[in-house]
C-alpha cells in the first residue's frame, strides 16, 4: 500500500538494509529478551494484570503491523499506540480551564 505522503528515497532498498541491518537486529533482540523476562518471571504472559495485557496485546499488533506489506507501517504504528481524538482534551488533561477558553 503506497501512502499518499511517502517519498522515495535516494538510496537503494539494498542500502537502507546494510545501513540499517544492525540497528534492527538490535531491536529484534531487545524485544526478544524482554518477552523472555516477562515469559520467566513469575506468573508469565497468563499472570499479567488486565492493563498489562492489552499493552502486551498492542504489541502484538504492532509486530503484525510491522510483518505486513507497505509503506505506511510507522503511520499505523502510530495510530495504534495514539489515543483517539478528544475535542476536550484541553480540559480533560487540565491543560487549560474552561473560563481561559471563552
Amino acid at each position: 500500500m503506497n501512502s499518499p505522503l511517502s517519498r522515495r528515497s535516494t538510496k537503494t532498498s539494498t542500502e537502507i538494509m546494510n545501513e540499517s541491518f544492525l540497528e534492527l537486529r538490535a531491536r529484534c533482540l531487545e524485544i526478544a529478551a524482554s518477552f523472555d523476562r516477562i515469559e520467566r518471571s513469575e506468573g508469565g504472559r497468563k499472570g499479567l494484570d488486565a492493563a498489562s495485557s492489552q499493552s502486551r496485546q498492542r504489541i502484538d499488533e504492532a509486530i503484525k503491523i510491522l510483518l505486513s506489506d507497505g509503506d505506511d507501517r510507522a503511520s499505523r504504528l502510530q495510530l495504534l499506540f495514539s489515543r483517539p481524538y478528544d475535542p476536550q482534551w484541553l480540559e480533560n488533561m487540565g491543560v487549560v480551564s474552561n473560563e481561559l477558553r471563552t
